[in-house]
C-alpha cells in the first residue's frame, strides 16, 4: 500500500511539473508565470540623452506574481531597464493606462506581447511587439 501511494505521488508530481511548463499557458490564468517573448523592443528616456535604444530585435522575459507583472528587456541595440510593478487585475490580458503617472497599453497572451508604456514620472517609454 505504501509503495502504491509513493508511486502515485511521484506520478502526480511529474505530471504537474510537465504541465506547468507549457507554452500554452496564458499568464492571465496563473498567479505565477514566467515566459520569454521574442520580437522587436525599444526604449526612450526623455530625461537623459544617450540612453535611448532604437526599436529593433530583442526579447522580453515576463514575470507575474499575483496581479503584478515585471518585464525584463534584452536588445541587440543596447541596455533597456526593467519595467516592474505593473498591476493588471486577474482575468485581464489587456490594460490601458491613463493616469497621472503613466499612459499606454499592455496586451499579453500565451502567444503574444504588445507593450506601449510611458511612465510620466520617470520620463521613460517602453515598446515591445513580440511572440512566444
Amino acid at each position: 500500500m505504501k509503495n502504491t501511494l509513493k508511486l502515485l505521488s511521484l506520478l502526480f508530481v511529474v505530471l504537474f511539473t510537465v504541465s506547468a511548463c507549457s507554452k500554452d499557458d496564458d499568464p492571465v490564468d496563473n498567479d505565477l508565470f514566467t515566459g520569454n517573448y521574442t520580437g522587436d523592443v525599444g526604449y526612450d528616456n526623455f530625461g537623459e540623452d544617450g540612453k535611448d535604444v532604437t526599436y529593433g530585435a530583442g526579447s522580453v522575459r515576463v514575470y507575474k506574481i499575483g496581479d503584478k507583472y515585471s518585464f525584463d528587456f534584452k536588445s541587440d541595440a543596447g541596455n533597456i531597464p526593467s519595467l516592474t510593478g505593473i498591476v493588471m487585475q486577474k482575468g485581464e490580458n489587456n490594460t490601458i493606462f491613463f493616469n497621472s503617472e503613466a499612459i499606454g497599453s499592455i496586451t499579453i497572451s500565451e502567444s503574444t506581447l504588445e507593450l506601449s508604456y510611458t511612465n510620466l514620472d520617470t520620463k521613460e517609454s517602453f515598446r515591445a511587439s513580440c511572440d512566444r
